[in-house]
């Protein structure tokens, strides 16, 4: 007789609806169907945006001198440094003891729940959001309250609803910079009131992730680490997005705690990095590459997706039945359903999309299922010959065709 072993409530209840999706979409490309994937944010499954030549030589270099055995829990050290130099570059004293090199954002982030939080805490970040930032929290006894972001003003920041939603259950306050999946870049003056709000909880840290820094379009792109003189900050970023090199599964966070006051989780920090070992050392060496050596070519990827942004943008202006607020960082779009009868099941929008015209998208409930619901999130990443086909497919799927 087979008992069947079932899964423990901590790991059914995870949800990652930006590859979820992609179920349902690779049994239709078993069957043949070309689908065109504009779920996940990956710029290098699309032309002309590939990782720096320089980058990926110093990775290989690193294999063929046999550097990739185990390295330092925290990372090495001249990664460390380089990241502390580009961090005190946006406007604050970042040293390398203050910087810890993990394996992406996602495990940054799984290390710092852990260490911050116990049954009852809560962490809020705003809505929508980046999944994990739901989904973790949950595994260490605590939960996840959004805060919202105004749908009609470019995703703006709800100072009035975070402070009704704050008290001492609060760790962790979360700030996405610039957003996923919306694209807002908050300005200087609302990371000030950030800030402001965190000051009469001191229980409370801030976390930014700024893993989208150099995709901001808009120009109001500030760390939130260099607005803080006292309270503080765990600023969090890595090689995927920015430097085009998700894969390689490299990610930092840098600490920023004027007066000492995280000294007690830090020592939890250090002690979860080294029962992990450590992060891939010869991709440390390639994201060391992509940190010192010639940035220039970042200006023609910045200017490609740009292109594609606006092409996006300007379709679906043209499309009845959909809205965007324009974004002003990163390379998503947040797109609303017009239609009430539509909007009202955002999932199966974009399942029925999938199944009728083979465009891949990701519901907005998946990002906050209050919040983001009656929308969807799709990629700008492809060429914009692709970007039209998939368009004149949600088009016809619109008008019923």
């Amino acid at each position: 007789m087979v008992v069947s072993v079932d899964a423990s409530k901590r790991a059914s209840s995870i949800e990652y609806a930006i590859r979820d999706v992609v179920v349902p979409a690779i049994e239709l490309e078993k069957q043949g169907h070309e689908i065109i994937r504009l779920n996940i944010g990956d710029p290098l499954a699309y032309k002309g945006l590939q990782t720096p030549k320089h980058m990926i030589d110093a990775y290989k270099d690193a294999l063929d001198s046999q550097v990739n055995g185990y390295g330092p829990s925290y990372g090495i050290s001249p990664l460390r440094n380089a990241i502390a130099t580009s961090e005190s570059r946006k406007g604050w004293a970042c040293s390398e003891d203050d910087v810890y090199v993990t394996h992406g954002v996602t495990e940054a982030l799984q290390i710092l729940f852990a260490a911050f939080l116990e049954p009852g805490d809560s962490i809020l970040a705003p809505g929508p959001h980046y999944p994990p930032y739901m989904a973790y929290p949950q595994m260490y006894g605590a939960k996840t309250i959004e805060y919202k972001l105004d749908s009609e003003n470019r995703w703006r920041i709800d100072f009035d609803d975070i402070r009704s939603k704050m008290d001492e259950s609060v760790r962790l306050l979360v700030l996405i910079n610039p957003n996923n999946p919306t694209g807002n870049v908050p300005l200087p003056s609302e990371l000030d009131s950030l800030i402001e709000i965190v000051r009469d909880f001191p229980r409370c840290t801030l976390i930014s992730d700024e893993i989208y820094d150099g995709l901001d379009f808009s120009g109001n792109f500030v760390s939130l680490a260099s607005r803080s003189k006292d309270v503080p900050v765990i600023t969090l970023n890595g090689v995927s997005k920015v430097y085009f090199a998700p894969g390689w599964r490299i990610g930092y966070m840098a600490w920023h705690d004027p007066r000492g006051a995280l000294n007690g989780v830090r020592d939890g920090v250090e002690r979860l990095l080294r029962s992990r070992l450590c992060a891939s050392t010869p991709a440390q060496h390639g994201f060391l590459a992509g940190l010192v050596e010639d940035h220039g070519w970042l200006s023609s990827h910045r200017e490609l997706i740009k292109k594609r942004l606006d092409y996006s943008l300007s379709r679906i202006e043209s499309i009845e039945g959909l809205e965007c607020q324009p974004p002003g960082g990163s390379f998503y779009l947040f797109v609303k359903i017009a239609d009430p009868a539509l909007a009202s099941d955002d999932k199966k929008f974009v399942l029925d999309i999938l199944h009728e015209k083979h465009v891949l998208l990701v519901h907005g409930s998946g990002f906050s299922p209050e919040m983001g619901k009656g929308h969807f999130r799709m990629v700008c990443l492809p060429e914009v010959d692709l970007l039209s086909k998939a368009f004149d497919r949600i088009e016809a799927f619109l008008r019923g065709d």
